[in-house]
């Protein structure tokens, strides 16, 4: 019987990449969206995989709509086996004192509280059926780094960055996996916005992504990969590393690419 993964935020992006590879794994997949349409939309552009595959439209930001989540993939497939906590949404690149007030609010529910519930609900179910994986996804800020304009953003990242790994050592000795996954710089639809002002500024940090950037597809493949394989308690999986990284530096003036032409 396949096994079934749960990957929030799935209707595109590195989520969508990631569905991608484990369809071809022979998993079911449990796709999400924020609204109907784009999950729909993401449900469309895999019709070869109809049998393994559901797309249910919920709000992570809230225990509810985590919960709605499990049952509709515990009501179609039985259980669920691996819950990669992807949704995550950024912001207009400013000050924080200039973040409007409803948009804070909204990545802070999205990026934390989704996250928390996102872990707690799965947790507590996976605990139950005596096992499973829980993977939340890092980004900007989670290793420290800082990036004027995006202080919000970064700061729920580093947030979630504690929270798992302070969360796996509580949950240790039970046979559920809580783990992260950090894809590095991937080009998606939120980097593209971080650099669509055509200012001298955000031509040079195009030029500093399309050095160390990667597609979703190269991504997702190799995140896929380390998951399925990972058999420490809290297992952190990194694809931009330090050598990567200088690799991808000696390479750049041999290698030519253009993500945003």
């Amino acid at each position: 019987m396949p096994k079934t993964v749960v990957i929030t935020g799935s209707s595109r992006g590195i989520g969508f990449g990631l569905a991608c590879r484990f369809l071809e794994r022979g998993f079911n997949v449990v796709l999400n969206g924020s609204s109907p349409e784009s999950t729909r939309k993401a449900m469309e552009r895999l019709t070869g995989y109809r049998e393994h595959l559901i797309a249910v439209s919920a709000d992570i930001s809230s225990s509810e709509g985590i919960i709605h989540l499990y049952d509709e993939a515990v009501s179609h497939f039985g259980r669920v086996d691996i819950w990669i906590n992807n949704a995550g949404i950024g912001h207009e690149m400013r000050n924080a004192w200039e973040v409007d007030s409803n948009e804070l609010s909204q990545v802070l529910r999205v990026n934390l509280d989704g996250v928390v519930s996102g872990t707690i609900i799965p947790f507590q179910r996976m605990k139950e059926q005596g096992g499973g994986k829980i993977f939340n996804m890092e980004g900007l800020g989670s290793d420290g780094f800082m990036l004027d304009g995006m202080t919000i953003y970064g700061t729920t990242k580093s947030a979630l960055t504690y929270f798992t790994r302070s969360f796996a050592h509580e949950a240790r000795g039970t046979a559920v996996q809580i783990g992260t996954i950090s894809p590095g710089m991937v080009v998606t639809d939120m980097l593209r916005r971080t650099v669509s002002d055509g200012s001298p500024e955000s031509l040079k940090k195009q030029q500093f992504f399309n050095i160390m950037a990667d597609d979703v597809a190269t991504v997702a493949a190799f995140l896929t990969e380390k998951i399925l394989a990972a058999t420490a308690q809290s297992p952190r999986i990194r694809w931009l590393t330090k050598p990567r990284m200088a690799g991808k530096i000696l390479m750049a003036p041999f290698r030519r690419r253009n993500f945003f032409s």
